[in-house]
């Protein structure tokens, strides 16, 4: 047996990581609430001689960050929760949100993505020809993508290919194809790697690529080292000749990185093609392991220019940790196969990749979004969506945990009279998000809004479709979480071919779901009617 099968040995043999049960934001409670309670005990019993001054500076201190609460830029929902918190726990309430505020964990981080945002902003140039042919289809799709680019480095495409999978397994079987087709480099950046069928086989190709001198770069959330994969399984692969990272690792206790992971799904391979959507690689996300019934996910593939967008994605995340990043190494390599120039409308051969095959059609821009900085970007493209669609707005998402301004789309969307559809898990694979989705149900009933529930299992994917003309696939729930927390990315399609692959897909779903009505909603169970009602005062803190 030679060193690498030695390797991929080891690795698969490899045990989960030791779940420590106190991590950052629990950590961070528990230790404020103790603090509390030994401040208080020690304000009565031992300084009781200097209780007005204590309570008084507490009192002042409290007040200050209420004001400062009112002032901040949080969302509405937001502030409304935090004052809830500290209402009922002035000292400990306090407290937690001016750790929260300082952000102690992400300041290096923050600054340093930044300086590689300014660094690369105009590193995938915009061809001037595409938004000419954007804002003749269709000028509001010129003002969103204006809107978009001004967050990062963003080009509209006009070269790039799409498919559409509507299945983890349909994705799967794609992936390895084209894995096994790579002759420069494979980035690969997942929320969620586990060992198993799914890994196994990829991580089977990866060693054989990096043994042709293909160089392979992995990167992964830092959840992962806790729920799915040993401390040291960066070090494993290293062995492999593979590249690994974890992403913000989980420290304990006082560390703010708990807050934001890495949620992105993106697979790019020599800069020509890339893979995102809500598939992770684990073997739930192919139905090979049953977890919460039929597991229900999509992605798309991306063949062209569009391609170099994700590769500049996964470049900014990696590095972070780096000193002299490398860019135009990598972002060039599509342009020496003839893909095209970043932003261009390339031959259709080059987009395709293989000669006969028809030319892409439509536009695409891919994007990403961060915590880090002021843009809710996956929440106003969405919203955006709502606001401009004239017939119908059909949407797929596992949770539904949303703020006033998103509600308020969604239902001022249906009070228009367009056709907003969603569907949502019928298996749940939390309680409380499950709750919390059907604490907004009543409303959006009352406006029109039509919901339906997945009855084979779990739904995972973040789709949405509009009009036969536009989409959205990506990594981008209807949650908090999504919304503001967590690094994210997507496509969004404008006329391209598999805008009616992803409406048939939504319909074949339809046809396998149950529909939540007004009765339905009042013979909910009253242990998840209540965890609703009392989850919904915290729900952006979850």
């Amino acid at each position: 047996m030679d060193t690498t099968d030695r390797g991929l040995s080891l690795l698969k043999k490899g045990q989960k990581g030791f779940f420590h049960a106190v991590f950052s934001r629990v950590g961070i409670m528990i230790v404020l609430l103790v603090l509390q309670v030994l401040f208080l005990f020690m304000a009565f019993f031992r300084f009781a001689q200097f209780l007005p001054h204590v309570l008084g500076s507490a009192a002042v201190f409290t007040v200050f960050m209420v004001l400062y609460l009112l002032n901040s830029r949080l969302d509405p929902t937001a502030k409304i929760t935090w004052l809830v918190v500290i209402m009922l726990l002035p000292v400990f309430g306090a407290l937690l949100f001016w750790y929260t505020q300082s952000d102690i964990g992400h300041r290096a981080v923050h600054a340093r993505l930044q300086e590689l945002i300014d660094e690369t902003k105009e590193r995938l140039a915009q061809d001037p020809e595409v938004m000419e042919a954007l804002e003749a289809a269709n000028p509001d799709e010129v003002s969103l993508a204006r809107y978009v680019r001004r967050s990062g480095c963003f080009p509209v495409y006009e070269d790039t290919k799409v498919t559409y999978f509507p299945l983890g397994e349909d994705k799967f079987g794609q992936m390895l194809t084209q894995l096994r087709s790579a002759k420069r480099y494979i980035f690969m950046e997942y929320f969620i790697v586990e060992e198993g069928l799914m890994w196994g086989k990829i991580l089977e190709i990866l060693a054989e690529k990096v043994r042709e001198g293909v160089e392979v770069r992995v990167m992964y959330d830092g959840t992962c080292e806790f729920s799915t994969l040993p401390h040291n399984y960066p070090e494993k692969l290293k062995k492999l000749g593979i590249q690994c990272k974890m992403f913000s690792p989980v420290t304990p206790f006082l560390s703010t990185h708990y807050n934001y992971r890495d949620h992105r799904k993106i697979l790019v391979i020599d800069g020509r093609t890339a893979f995102t959507g809500g598939v992770n690689l684990a073997d739930e996300y192919i139905n090979q392991r049953e977890r919460f019934g039929h597991w229900k996910d999509t992605a798309i593939m991306l063949e062209g220019g569009a391609a170099q967008s994700f590769a500049l994605m996964f470049l900014q995340m990696w590095n972070i940790t780096e000193r002299t990043p490398e860019f135009d190494k990598y972002l060039d390599a599509a342009a020496d196969d003839a893909v095209g120039k970043a932003g261009g409308s390339a031959a259709a051969e080059a987009a395709d990749g293989k000669a006969g095959e028809p030319a892409a059609t439509g536009f695409v821009l891919p994007y990403g979004d961060c915590p880090l900085d002021s843009d809710k970007l996956g929440e106003r493209v969405y919203m955006d969506i709502l606001n401009r669609s004239r017939s119908y707005v059909h949407i797929m998402s596992p949770y539904l945990i949303l703020d006033g301004e998103m509600e308020t789309a969604l239902k001022f969307a249906a009070e228009k009279g367009i056709d907003v559809k969603l569907i949502l898990p019928g298996i749940p694979d939390k309680p409380m998000p499950y709750a919390l989705a059907k604490s907004h149900y009543r409303s959006l009933l009352a406006s029109g809004v039509k919901i339906y529930e997945y009855t084979p299992g779990f739904v995972h994917a973040k789709v949405f479709v509009s009009d036969d003309c536009r989409a959205v696939v990506g990594t981008i729930n209807l949650d908090y979480r999504s919304l503001y927390h967590h690094f994210e990315c997507a496509a969004y399609m404008y006329r391209t071919e598999c805008i009616s692959d992803i409406e048939k897909d939504f319909q074949e779903t339809l046809v396998k779901c149950r529909q939540v009505t007004p009765e339905t909603v009042r013979n909910e169970k009253w242990t998840v009617k209540l965890t609703g009602f009392v989850m919904k005062a915290v729900a952006p803190l979850l």
